[in-house]
């Protein structure tokens, strides 16, 4: 009978039988190693190379809403300053 109303409530919940997902470590895509450039010009970042997929979002951009804990996250604000560095 329990197992009934489990397989019920996920049919309703689906949400409520998807397990979390893990916390992001910003080691995974190497984004601890880089706050430096939070701060700084996002032109510092035309010379540089980095070892992971790479993202650089900028304000109003579409970006997917997909999660790879590998890929690096560079944000950019409006004023062509580098905001955040991170994984997802």
């Amino acid at each position: 009978m329990s197992r009934h109303l489990a397989l019920l409530l996920c049919a309703l919940l689906p949400a409520a039988c998807v397990p979390p997902a893990p916390p992001v470590l910003a080691t995974s895509c190497g984004a601890e190693g880089l706050q430096s450039l939070v701060g700084r010009p996002a032109s510092v970042l035309q010379t540089m190379r980095f070892g992971t997929p790479t993202r650089i979002i900028r304000p109003g951009m579409a970006v997917t809403m997909d999660f790879a804990p590998d890929r690096l996250n560079i944000e950019i604000n409006a004023a062509e300053t580098i905001s955040r560095v991170s994984c997802g």
